[in-house]
């Protein structure tokens, strides 16, 4: 008996033959992306990590606005609405935010036709001296003041416009595959003797970029998947295929009817604004509802609405109250009711309890990757993940350079190499995802064009030196 054939299978010739094919393909699909893609999603990481503190430095940069040393019981909300109505007695009353808690102000909201989209006025007014503490302009349901808007502006489109949403929709939809692909990459490494979870501090120059960037990108994947499939929801192309989604499936977030006979429901959804180009309200149907403020208020949390709550103050005669409770920190529900401001009545109720699962997810991930859901916890930790994939993406533009393109490029032509088994599927699942989420569907479409070309070139060359 030859020993030979026992031998082969383990050192001869045919054992990288016999290695699967996907692997290849997988790491120049993470090469590709981390050199094409990874500098938008640096700049997406930079612009994520400002938007995480967002929330705490708003508190600190508008503290005259949102705090009071005033001492005393608070005077009505009614009294409070008609203060800030007389120092805006030229535009026209929307809502109004009583205060949450003692020492924090109420939050009196205009509509305002020199703003932009989703762009309210608001007076802030100390609730014991229902005096104005000063005024600002507000941006969309979560009431975010100048600071926070600019810089989340910024991270969203780089205040470039519609043009703009393009670069964040473009790191968001390679985010997780670039995460999960690392994995797969890292994972397959660490079987064949490698460090999975730990940074080797006695390896240096490229082994140590290596080692950093395969480990901290482990520690963060699930992180990084997260911020993809939230930061989607945001977008323009794959977002409106998600709202289809969701919409066809019943997984949309419902909504409450401000229409005293139920034929016209409120704007509801994960990220509602508030339409400017509403009609204007009638003077005296919105000086009447001032005066019911606090019975409504007091119907709605006698019907169980707790915590800090939007209160809509309807501009006709036959629109109810809408009162809602607002995102915050360990605020895990955002239930609303249309209330009858004549006969102090529930018309509709829209009870968090009973929205489908895929929008209660839909809601605790928007908040969460906003850094509200856990209050300065959930930022910090979102701040350290923003931290940690700048670190990844460094290290890894480090590895390409300390060996070069020409070097560090992992072999061409892996998809040339898939048996038809296969490329069929995989063909399927890229024209599927592609078409779900466009950009990354053309992306992958010119990445493996010019990994099929580098590979036709390569292999015309190895033909033509032998």
């Amino acid at each position: 008996m030859s020993t030979t054939g026992t031998v082969v299978p383990e050192i001869g010739p045919e054992r990288p033959d016999r290695s699967p094919p996907r692997p290849s393909l997988v790491m120049r699909l993470h090469f590709y992306a981390g050199i094409f893609v990874g500098p938008f999603i640096l700049i997406a990481a930079l612009t994520g990590g400002l938007y995480a503190l967002a929330p705490t430095a708003e508190n600190i940069l508008y503290s005259d606005l949102l705090t009071t040393d005033s001492a005393g019981p608070a005077a009505s909300v009614a009294e409070q609405v008609t203060a800030a109505t007389q120092v805006r007695p030229d535009l026209s009353l929307d809502a109004v935010r009583p205060e949450t808690e003692p020492g924090t102000t109420t939050r009196v909201m205009f509509t305002d036709p020199s703003l932009g989209e989703s762009e309210r006025r608001a007076v802030f007014v100390d609730p014991v001296t229902a005096e104005s503490v000063g005024e600002s302009v507000v941006y969309g349901s979560s009431n975010a003041l100048p600071a926070r808007t600019w810089i989340s502006g910024f991270h969203r489109h780089l205040h470039l416009g519609e043009p703009g949403r393009i670069y964040s929709e473009l790191a968001a939809s390679w985010m997780w595959v670039v995460a999960l692909g690392g994995v797969v990459l890292w994972v397959r490494r660490y079987r064949r003797g490698g460090r999975l979870l730990t940074v080797d501090r006695s390896s240096k120059g490229r082994a140590r970029n290596r080692n950093w960037h395969g480990s901290v990108g482990i520690w963060i994947a699930i992180g990084l998947v997260f911020l993809s499939a939230t930061g989607l929801t945001w977008s323009k192309y794959a977002g409106e295929n998600i709202t289809e989604l969701r919409s066809s499936l019943n997984w949309a977030t419902p909504g409450v009817s401000s229409s005293i006979s139920g034929d016209a429901p409120a704007p509801s959804g994960d990220h509602a604004g508030h339409d400017m180009s509403a009609m204007a309200p009638e003077a005296d149907v919105v000086s009447a509802g001032i005066g019911r403020l606090d019975a409504v208020i007091g119907t709605a949390r006698a019907a169980g609405l707790a915590g800090a709550v939007e209160v809509t103050i309807p501009a006709t005669a036959d629109t109810a109250f809408v009162v809602a409770q607002t995102r915050g920190p360990w605020v895990f529900s955002t239930s609303s009711l249309a209330i009858d401001g004549n006969t102090n009545s529930i018309v509709d109720t829209n009870w968090f309890s009973e929205w489908p699962m895929a929008a209660k997810l839909a809601a605790w991930g928007i908040a969460l990757h906003m850094g509200i859901l856990f209050g300065i916890a959930n930022q910090i930790a979102l701040a350290l993940l923003a931290v940690a994939l700048v670190t990844v993406i460094v290290r890894g533009y480090l590895m390409w350079w300390q060996r070069r393109p020409s070097a560090s490029a992992p072999p061409a032509g892996g998809l040339r190499r898939l048996p038809v088994r296969q490329l069929v599927p995989l063909a399927a699942i890229t024209a599927v995802i592609g078409w779900f989420v466009p950009l990354l569907g053309i992306s992958v479409l010119v990445f493996l064009l010019v990994d099929a070309l580098l590979g036709l070139r390569r292999r015309a060359s190895t033909s033509e030196s032998t």
